[in-house]
């Protein structure tokens, strides 16, 4: 996915209405002057990151990226590597230094603990968004997080474990989620057809990732808003509701499965869009 380019147009639009009706001898309706006066300028608008999680890949944030694009947003959803929290976040932290203006940075699900580390010292992010996502302190491990609360689905026997070259020699392992349990714990609310594709496409994680500690926490000094899913078999909703609350987040909540920026768009992109004003 790559950055929207609806920015510079729609602020070309905004003021078309209103020159128009000024060009016929009109006066521009009260309603139209209103909703002018209410949207910022395409340029004051910050840009949107979005960062996704393990077992998935950026095109998870399509339909959100589409909705904040039409409001005039630049929205940029980068390759998570996966490969461990700190090159994971450096790497995002990399491409944050290129970004100019205010930066609004959404994580889902382990993107959560990607944002939390990269956003620490970068000045021109002005607020984060957790989708369902990790918010750890420091020292805290995915594991120990995902595991604080009953609830998950996501256990050693749900997981296929295949080893891979690094390197340095020394190799690793990535995590798959089974294909006959992905639907359940990752994405029930989505039609069967889409959840195969899904698993079959998945970007796996590197185990490794489950038990390294995360470092200062970038929600201590940014703003955060938080949206739970309340139907999540990944990170249980207890777990999301403690994270959320710790960090001082806005919270939202909603009937939606751990993959909420897919089954629930709209309700995602207002709480970026909120997050964003």
């Amino acid at each position: 996915m790559i950055a929207g380019s609806a920015a510079a147009a729609t602020g070309a639009l905004v003021g078309a209405p209103l020159a128009s009706a000024a060009s016929a001898g009109t006066t521009p309706t009260t309603a139209t002057t209103a909703a002018a006066a209410a949207r910022p300028p395409a340029a004051a608008r910050p840009t949107v990151v979005l960062v996704h999680g393990a077992f998935a890949d950026a095109s998870g944030w399509n339909e959100v990226a589409r909705l904040l694009q039409r409001d005039g947003h630049r929205v940029l959803a980068p390759a998570n590597p996966l490969r461990s929290v700190s090159a994971d976040a450096a790497y995002l932290a990399s491409i944050l230094a290129t970004l100019p203006g205010p930066i609004v940075l959404v994580g889902h699900s382990y993107g959560g603990m990607v944002i939390t580390n990269a956003a620490v010292g970068t000045t021109n992010v002005k607020a984060l968004v957790y989708v369902a996502a990790f918010a750890p302190d420091q020292g805290e491990t995915l594991q120990g997080l995902q595991l604080k609360y009953p609830g998950s689905r996501l256990g050693e026997a749900a997981l296929d474990f295949r080893p891979y070259p690094t390197p340095d020699g020394v190799g690793s392992i990535d995590g798959y989620v089974k294909t006959d349990v992905f639907r359940d714990v990752f994405a029930g609310d989505l039609p069967r057809a889409t959840t195969d594709l899904m698993a079959a496409a998945q970007r796996p994680g590197d185990v490794h990732t489950l038990q390294e500690p995360s470092g200062t926490p970038a929600w201590k000094s940014i703003p955060s808003w938080y949206l739970v899913a309340r139907n999540d078999n990944l990170i249980p909703p207890a777990a999301q509701r403690f994270m959320a609350k710790r960090a001082g987040a806005r919270i939202t909540e909603v009937g939606a499965s751990h993959v909420a920026m897919i089954s629930q768009p709209r309700i995602t992109a207002d709480v970026i869009r909120s997050a964003a004003r």
